[in-house]
Parts: structure tokens; sequence; C-alpha cells
């Protein structure tokens, strides 16, 4: 399989129902790929946004997309949902699609050291405009926190070791590139040189806490659920369990009716949900897909309708 080629196209689709007269929101444009399928099934009357925080998706998204009359790309994060639509003119969208994590022209560029794998500077930021680099947040974030970080956005074994080899060395030195951080995880992890396993959800870990990731992915959620036209459609494909984690409970909460309490406990009255489910499970990747795309194996997606 080709770089760039966009994850469980197929059943994003299927839960889309791409009308031929309706407007949607790719909100993590990456490389066009999505976004070029929605815009096939479009008639003269159809419309599709492809949104992306990277200026250099945006770049690309254009590029791919330039054949394609109804498509329009511009610069945003998922969190500015409300805000990008507005400034288009558009009051409601048919169906949004969020594709959370890292797309793959990301991780094989190495300057923007997003893979542990090349060396590069320490980065990992996906706006290189905004922010704080991967370099710069270690320079400055406490143990505990970072110990904090690395349990909850990587699932890291032995996070209190790591994030005390990782304090210690950038008392003695900068961490400054993908080799040095590296370097200090083999040190701690005792490997005789070898690369730890712990290293790719290190790598992780510190790229959601560097770009805001979940708390970017809960604004884009209601966001989108509140952009929606009555029978609209969200899919949102995550790759990491806390990026589950927030859709799943989001669509759970918002499936059902809100009771309306008063002070004392009595059931003053409920409001009807928002959404209603259509994928009561996560959705995975085709065997076939997941052979081809080793980017796939992690992916679950879940779909919800605006009721």
């Amino acid at each position: 399989m080709t770089p760039h080629v966009p994850v469980m196209a197929r059943e994003a689709l299927e839960y889309l129902a791409v009308r031929e007269d309706g407007t949607y929101v790719d909100c993590t444009a990456g490389a066009g790929g999505h976004t070029a399928l929605i815009a096939e099934r479009l008639g003269p009357g159809g419309r599709v946004v492809a949104m992306d925080r990277d200026p250099g998706a945006v770049a690309l998204a254009r590029e791919r997309l330039q054949g394609y009359s109804r498509a329009t790309v511009v610069q945003g994060n998922y969190g500015d949902l409300a805000s990008v639509v507005g400034a288009l003119g558009i009051e409601k969208v048919d169906g949004v699609l969020i594709d959370a994590g890292l797309s793959s022209m990301q991780i094989d560029d190495a300057g923007r050291g997003f893979s542990f794998q090349q060396d590069g500077p320490l980065d990992m930021r996906m706006d290189p405009t905004q922010g704080r680099s991967a370099a710069e947040y270690l320079a400055a974030v406490d143990e505990v926190e970072l110990e904090r970080v690395l349990r909850e956005y990587g699932d890291v074994p032995r996070a209190r070791r790591l994030a005390r080899a990782m304090i210690e060395q950038r008392n003695e030195r900068e961490i400054r590139t993908t080799k040095d951080l590296v370097s200090v995880l083999v040190e701690a992890c005792h490997t005789g040189g070898k690369i730890p396993d712990e290293t790719r959800q290190v790598f992780q870990a510190i790229r959601i806490a560097v770009n805001g990731e979940l708390d970017s992915l809960l604004k884009g959620v209601e966001a989108a659920v509140n952009a929606l036209s009555q029978g609209g459609r969200l899919v949102c494909i995550t790759f990491h369990s806390g990026e589950d984690r927030i859709v799943k409970n989001y669509f759970r909460d918002h499936s059902r009716p809100l009771r309306l309490m008063h002070a004392d406990g009595r059931v003053k009255g409920s409001v009807p949900p928002k959404l209603r489910l259509l994928t009561k499970r996560p959705v995975t990747p085709s065997a076939e897909e997941t052979r081809a795309n080793s980017r796939a194996h992690s992916a679950r997606l879940r779909a919800a309708e605006r009721l």
C-alpha cells in the first residue's frame, strides 16, 4: 500500500452515507485521501470542507484536491470547527469525519520529530508555528506531570523510572533530538543498546501532551455534533485508547436522555438525547487492510447520527 492511503476508507464512507447534495467536513484532511473520496460522491449541490492544523498537510491536500471543484481546504484545529464552517457561511452540515492521530507523511518526515526510527529535531508539533516543541516541553515539565503523561497518554510500563531518567538527563544536558530521547530510554531500560519496546509509547505520550490532542478531540466531537443537521452523521477514527474513550463516552452520554434534577434530588425533567448510536462497539479494520497498512492495526471507528 502506498503512503497516505486513508485508513478505514470503505467503513468511513459507509457510515457517513454521503448524499450528492450534502455538505461534509473532513476535520483531519491529511493528504486529502478521505476528502477526495467524499468529493467523488458529490453532485453539483454538494460540498466538502477539509480542515487540518498542519500547514504542510493543508498544502498537500490543496494540491491533491485542486481538481475537485466542490472541495475547500482550510487550516484549522477540529476544535475550531464551528468558527471554520461559520466563516464559510455554512450553518449546518450533513456529515463530519474525524481521523485522529498522525498521518504517514508526518511520521515519514524526520524534520518533524515524530518518529524514533529517524534522527531529527525533537519537535512533534502538528502545527510547527504554534506552541512549545517536544524539546521545550521536556525542558520545562516536572517529574510528577511527566510520569502522569506517560501513564495516561501512553500506557507506558516503568513510567516513573523513565520520567525520572528524562528529568535527570535534561538537568545535565538538553534533550534536543529524537536520538537524544531514544538514548535516554535505552540507558534507563538497560537494553544493551537495543531500542526498548516502550519507546513508541513514550513518543506517543509526549506527542499527545505537546499538541493537547485529547482536549482538542473532545472539543472537536462536541463542535461536530452541534454543527450536524438532523440525520447528519459523525464518524470518528481513533488510534489510541484515550482517544477512543473520549468518543465512546461522549456518544454514550449523548445517546441517552439527560435527567434534570432539583437540588433536593427530585427529578425535574429530562432533555432528549442528541445522538443515535450507529456502532454499539468500535468497528475495526479488515484483516486485509491491516496486512497492507501497518498504521491501520490499532484503528477504531465509531459513528453516531444526530437526532
